[in-house]
């Protein structure tokens, strides 16, 4: 049974991301988008929480052009991630995203973005929960 205000079975809190990529402007590789929230005051991955009757991949395309107003291809899904927010399970699926259009603006829930070369993302992420999936993309796009 779903909990109020809950978008998860038994209160779990469901959301989904991407390791958002792009070829390197500056060297023959890839760069990855990092986004830093103002209320936590940490660099993360794009990702939020489902809307009522969204899917997951919905929700990530959805919440990668809120976090970094870039419009992005889903490809291969990555591990998903099971953490505890306030004492809530909170389940975050993840799928590599190639970056498309867009420029990102600064809002009150992400004032920053960066691209960064992978071991410069896995460097800045601020959770260690995060810098496996950046292993996760590279493996599946080959690299």
């Amino acid at each position: 049974m779903t909990q109020p205000g809950s978008n998860g079975e038994a209160g779990t809190v469901r959301a989904a991301g991407t390791v958002l990529w792009r070829p390197s402007s500056y060297a023959d590789g890839i760069e990855i988008a990092l986004v830093h929230r103002p209320r936590y005051d940490d660099w993360s991955l794009p990702k939020g929480k489902l809307k009522r009757g969204e899917e997951f991949a919905q929700a990530a395309v959805r919440e990668t052009r809120e976090e970094t107003g870039m419009d992005c291809a889903l490809g291969a899904p990555l591990p998903s991630s099971y953490y505890l927010v306030e004492g809530r399970p909170k389940e975050v699926r993840y799928w590599a995203a190639e970056a498309d259009s867009g420029s990102f603006e600064p809002s009150h829930e992400v004032d920053r973005m960066i691209w960064l070369p992978p071991a410069a993302a896995r460097h800045r992420l601020t959770h260690d929960r995060d810098r496996p999936l950046v292993d996760a993309l590279l493996r599946a796009l080959g690299r």
